[in-house]
C-alpha cells in the first residue's frame, strides 16, 4: 500500500514540474492561436486523469491482493487450528471408544455379581456365591445318591481292568512276535491312564484308556521338540509338539533295511514298499510327513491299525469273541464283542515318550482336552495323563481318610454325562472337570476335603466351573503353573511356558460358547431332580457286567 502511494505522488510531482505554465521556457514562442493552446491543455489534462485512474485501479488491485493474502493466511491458520483440534478430538474419541469396548468386553465376560471373579488365591471368597439360585441337595441326599448310584456303577471297574489288561498283554505280545527287532518299531508295555485308573469313572460302559509307547529301531531315535519351549508360541500350537526322526550317527541317508533282508510279509516301518522294491529311487517314508523328517500322526494311525489287525489275526483262534475297531478316526479305539451281544470298549493309544519324563506325545485322543484341532499332521498333542494320575495319588496321601475329592468329580461327571444325553455334547468335557478339581486341590487345605464336606466341595467345584465359563478362561493345570510341586518332576520348559487356556475355543467360537453355557446352566437346573430320581431308582444302564468273560 505504501509503495502504491509513493508511485502516485511521484507521478503528480513530475507532472507539476513539467507543466509549461509554471515553468515556461525562456525561448518559447507564444502561440498565436489561444484556442489551440487551450485544446492542447485539455488533452494533456485528460491524459493525466486517465493516468490517475489507472494508478488508482492499480493501487486498489494491490490492496485487494494484499487483503486476499491476509485472508488466506488467516483461513490457513484457522484450518490448522481446526485440524489440530479435530485430530485431538479424534484421538480422544478413539481412546474413549477403546475404553468403552474394553469395559464392555470385561462386563460381558466377567462373572455375574452372584459369582464374583478372582484368581485361584481368591477361591475361598466364592463360598457364599449361589449358582443362579441353585440349591443342591443336602449332604444326606448326596451320600445316599453316591452309595446307591455311583459306587454301584463302578463296582466292576477292577474286574474290567484285569480282563482288558490280560487281553492287551496277549495282543501286544503277538504284535512283537510279528516284528523284526532289527527293522521294525519296538512296542513297549502299556500304561493305564485317565478315569479308570484314577478311580473316578462313572460312565457306562466302563472304558480303559491305555498308552502304548513305541520306539524306532537302531540306529534311529526320536527327538522331541516342544512348542511351549519356543517364544512366542502360536495360539494354535499351544499344547503341541513335533517329533523328529534322526539317526544316532546323524547320517540322514541310508537305512538299516538296506542292510538286512526282510521277510516276504515284513516291511520296514520307516520306508514304503516302493522304496524297497526299487532300490536307488527316492525314499518314500511310511511314518514321516512327505519331504520332512517329522512323524506324521495320520501315518502312525495307519501303521498302528495295520499292526493291531495282524496281531489279532494271529491270536483270534484263542478267544470266543470278536475284536473290531470302534472309531475310524481313533487308531486304537477297539471293541470286544461277545457272543451274548454285549461289548467291552477300550482304547489303545500309540504314544511317544518325551525324553526321560512322564510327558507323552499322543497321535490322537478320543476326547482331546484342548478342543482345538492340530495345525498340521506333524503336530502331536502333549498328554499329562501320567502326571495327573501321579498327582492325584500323591495328593490322596495327604488328604483325610475317605476324602470327598473323587466323589465330587464323580458326581459332576455323572451330571455332565446325563445332560449330554439330553441336549447333546457341548464344549464342556470330563477333562475340564478334572482340571477344575486339580486347581481346587492346590488351593484348599487338606482338612477341607473331609467326607462331611462333600456338599460344600461339590458346590464349590460347580461355582469354579461357572466362573471359568463366564471368564472364558480355564488354565491347564501343569503348563505354566508354578503351584505344581517340584516333586512331580515336570520338564523345565513346561514349567516356564505361558499358561494354556483350555477355554480358548470359546473365545473364537461364539455359538459353541453359547451352547456350552446354556447346557451348563440347564445341567445345574436339572441336578436336584436327577440326584433325587437316581437316588430312588437305579437305571438299567447301570446294571453290572457279566461275572466274567470267557477266555480260552
Amino acid at each position: 500500500m505504501a509503495l502504491g502511494l509513493f508511485r502516485v505522488c511521484l507521478v503528480v510531482v513530475t507532472a507539476i514540474i513539467n507543466h509549461p505554465l509554471l515553468f515556461p521556457r525562456e525561448n518559447a514562442t507564444v502561440p498565436e492561436n489561444e484556442e489551440e493552446i487551450i485544446r492542447k491543455m485539455q488533452a494533456h489534462q485528460e491524459k493525466l486523469q486517465l493516468e490517475q485512474l489507472r494508478l488508482e485501479e492499480e493501487v486498489a488491485r494491490l490492496a485487494a491482493e494484499k487483503e486476499a493474502l491476509e485472508r488466506v493466511a488467516e483461513e490457513g491458520q484457522q484450518q490448522n487450528e481446526s485440524r489440530t483440534a479435530w485430530d485431538m478430538w479424534s484421538t480422544l474419541c478413539m481412546i474413549l471408544f477403546l475404553v468403552i469396548e474394553v469395559w464392555r468386553q470385561d462386563h460381558q465376560d466377567a462373572p455375574s455379581p452372584e459369582c464374583p471373579g478372582g484368581d485361584e488365591d481368591e477361591l475361598p471368597s466364592l463360598e457364599g456365591a449361589p449358582l443362579r439360585g441353585l440349591t443342591l441337595p443336602n449332604k444326606g441326599t448326596l451320600d445316599h445318591f453316591y452309595e446307591r448310584c455311583i459306587r454301584g456303577a463302578t463296582a466292576d471297574a477292577a474286574r474290567t481292568r484285569e480282563f482288558v489288561e490280560g487281553f492287551v498283554d496277549d495282543l501286544l505280545e503277538a504284535l512283537r512276535s510279528l516284528c523284526n527287532r532289527d527293522t521294525d518299531m519296538e512296542v513297549e508295555d502299556f500304561i493305564g491312564v485317565d478315569s479308570m485308573y484314577e478311580n473316578w469313572q462313572v460312565d457306562r460302559p466302563l472304558l480303559c484308556d491305555l498308552f502304548v509307547p513305541f520306539m524306532p529301531p537302531e540306529p534311529y531315535h526320536f527327538h522331541a521338540e516342544l512348542c511351549c519351549s519356543r517364544h512366542p508360541v502360536p495360539l494354535d500350537r499351544q499344547g503341541y509338539g513335533q517329533i523328529k526322526v534322526v539317526r544316532a550317527d546323524e547320517d540322514p541317508l541310508g537305512c538299516i533295511c538296506d542292510k538286512t533282508k526282510l521277510g516276504e510279509d515284513m516291511l520296514c516301518l520307516l520306508h514304503g514298499k516302493k522304496s524297497l522294491a526299487r532300490p536307488g529311487s527316492e525314499v518314500e517314508t511310511l511314518l514321516c510327513a512327505r519331504g520332512a523328517p517329522y512323524l506324521d500322526t495320520m501315518q502312525v494311525m495307519k501303521w498302528f491299525q495295520t499292526a493291531l489287525t495282524r496281531a489279532w489275526h494271529r491270536i483270534a483262534h484263542k478267544y470266543e469273541f470278536d475284536l473290531a475297531f470302534g472309531q475310524l478316526d481313533s487308531p486304537g479305539s477297539l471293541k470286544i464283542r461277545f457272543r451274548s451281544g454285549k461289548f467291552m470298549p477300550f482304547n489303545l493309544i500309540p504314544v511317544i515318550q518325551c525324553d526321560d519324563s512322564d510327558l507323552y506325545f499322543v497321535s490322537h485322543l478320543p476326547r482331546e482336552p484342548s478342543g482345538d484341532a492340530p495345525a498340521s499332521s506333524t503336530d502331536w498333542l502333549l498328554s499329562f495323563a501320567v502326571y495327573e494320575r501321579q498327582f492325584l495319588r500323591m495328593t490322596s496321601k495327604a488328604l483325610p481318610e475317605g476324602a470327598c475329592h473323587l466323589s465330587c468329580l464323580q458326581i459332576a461327571s455323572f451330571l455332565l454325562s446325563k445332560q449330554s444325553r439330553l441336549t447333546g455334547p457341548s464344549g464342556l468335557s470330563n477333562y475340564h472337570l478334572k482340571t477344575a478339581l486339580l486347581h481346587l486341590l492346590v488351593s484348599r487345605r487338606p482338612a477341607d476335603w473331609e467326607a462331611g464336606q462333600l456338599d460344600a466341595r461339590l458346590h464349590e467345584l460347580l461355582r469354579f466351573l461357572e466362573k471359568s465359563l463366564l471368564e472364558k478362561k480355564l488354565h491347564h493345570f501343569f503348563i505354566g503353573n508354578r503351584k505344581v510341586p517340584n516333586a512331580m518332576g515336570l520338564p523345565e520348559a513346561v514349567r516356564r511356558a505361558e499358561p494354556l487356556n483350555l477355554f480358548r475355543p470359546f473365545v473364537l467360537q461364539r455359538s459353541l460358547y453359547r451352547k456350552t453355557v446354556d447346557s451348563f446352566y440347564e445341567m445345574l437346573k436339572n441336578a436336584p431332580v436327577l440326584i433325587s430320581e437316581y437316588s430312588l431308582h437305579i437305571p438299567s444302564d447301570h446294571a453290572s457286567l457279566p461275572p466274567k468273560a470267557v477266555v480260552l
